[in-house]
């Protein structure tokens, strides 16, 4: 039986990703936050892990309690917009903003990296369009943009790594999506997303470098 992780699956995409394996047949690792949101992913039939990816300490904890998997797609999808005004950041905002986006990438894809490899499987993070450096036409947003660039390099050298392991490294732009962050005027819903971001990694061929994507697999530029 294949087996995914989603990390960061407690609503939107994560938890929309979660229950489409799930009811393709496959078993799905999920974690959330907090406790209510783990019992409602068990009932889905995950098989649900508390994390915060801002702890240290629960981030060492999910590679033991995973020690020895091997996942056929794992996706980092825990993320935060930030601010919605633009101009003088505070402290807190940018340490929320790069704490999640970023500094978790950094702790936790050298933990799950090398599960991927073990079943040469896909390795994804939930990027953004927003952090292209060479497509870009805007400001706006500018701490979400920097952290995303920043996420972009942090799977670029994790591919540099873990690449001739086996491990094919995707950063996705999902879309304008219907969640939380999206707002309901965006364009897709996630069961759209989700099912985008799903056919792009079953049939994405196997890479050492990484790969920059929509969710319908047409390519971005760094």
């Amino acid at each position: 039986m294949a087996t995914a992780l989603v990390i960061g699956a407690s609503r939107g995409i994560g938890l929309e990703l979660v229950r489409q394996y799930l009811n393709d047949g496959w078993r799905v690792l999920a974690t959330a936050r907090k406790k209510e949101d783990c019992e409602m992913l068990t009932s889905l039939g995950a098989e649900a892990h508390r994390l915060d990816v801002t702890n240290v300490e629960a981030c060492a904890g999910i590679g033991w309690k995973l020690d020895g998997e091997e996942l056929d797609v794992a996706i980092l999808n825990a993320g935060i917009y930030g601010p919605r005004q633009d101009g003088f950041p505070t402290q807190p905002d940018f340490d929320a903003v790069m704490h999640t986006n970023v500094l978790a990438a950094m702790r936790l894809l050298p933990i799950v990296a090398p599960m991927v490899c073990a079943a040469q499987g896909k390795l994804a993070v939930l990027s953004s369009r927003m952090g292209s450096l060479s497509e870009r036409s805007s400001s706006s947003g500018s701490l979400y943009r920097a952290s995303k660039a920043a996420l972009n390099s942090v799977l670029i050298d994790t591919a540099l790594v873990y690449g001739k392991q086996g491990a094919t490294c995707i950063a996705f732009h999902p879309g304008w999506v219907q969640t939380d962050m999206g707002g309901a005027a965006a364009d897709l819903t996630p069961q759209q997303s989700a099912a985008g971001i799903r056919h792009t990694l079953a049939t994405l061929p196997a890479s050492e470098r990484a790969q920059y994507r929509n969710y319908d697999g047409t390519t971005i530029g760094w």
